[in-house]
């Protein structure tokens, strides 16, 4: 019967310590196959050929002015600046507020915005969603809004995007007029990143 290892049978790079039980000798070389980041090849007593994902493309947009949202209307958010945050691959667009998956880079990823608007009416509601070719997404509803606060409203979600694919964002509101956005990352944001697989 095998034993199974433990984390205390190995140091921090990986290496079978000299503590362990497990007889080292008989992992001198070979793969072990389906590996879910790269293929770990043994080499003498090490480990090697293990490697992690990364969760790029990435991007952080904001808006770096207040934004007049109509009442009662579908209104884009005008993300129109990346000063502040980033864009690993150049995918955001802040004169069309809008981020495009690079070429290549086709996969599932999570998005993120937040908005702050500044409300002065009670009992009313926000709907901030995604803009998507495969529809729109991560629709929230936030409601009971009280007239001495703004709200801040975000959304997420988890989506399969091919190259090419855009996303933006839209927000409506039903507070009786029109109503101006926070600006700034931290009151107003768009964000989002490639899972790792």
């Amino acid at each position: 019967m095998t034993k199974a290892r433990t984390l205390a049978d190995f140091n921090v790079s990986g290496v079978l310590t000299s503590t362990s039980n497990l007889n080292a000798t008989k992992l001198t070389s070979g793969t072990i196959p389906n590996a879910r980041y790269g293929t770990p090849t043994f080499n003498g007593s090490n480990l090697t050929g293990i490697s992690g994902g990364t969760n790029t493309p990435a991007f952080l947009a904001k808006m770096s002015s207040a934004q007049s949202i109509a009442n009662a209307t579908d209104v884009t958010l005008q993300f129109n600046s990346t000063s502040d945050g980033f864009d690993t691959d150049s995918g955001f667009n802040t004169s069309t507020y809008t981020y495009t998956i690079p070429s290549g880079e086709g996969g599932k990823y999570f998005m993120y915005c937040g908005v702050y608007l500044h409300s002065q009416a009670d009992n009313k509601f926000v709907v901030l969603k995604f803009v998507t070719p495969h529809g729109l997404k991560g629709e929230t509803y936030t409601g009971s809004i009280n007239a001495n606060n703004g709200v801040q409203s975000s959304a997420q979600m988890i989506q399969a995007f091919n190259a090419g694919d855009t996303v933006s964002m839209r927000i409506y509101h039903n507070f009786g007029g029109s109503r101006n956005t926070a600006s700034g990352i931290q009151n107003t944001y768009f964000g989002g990143f490639k899972l790792a697989e």
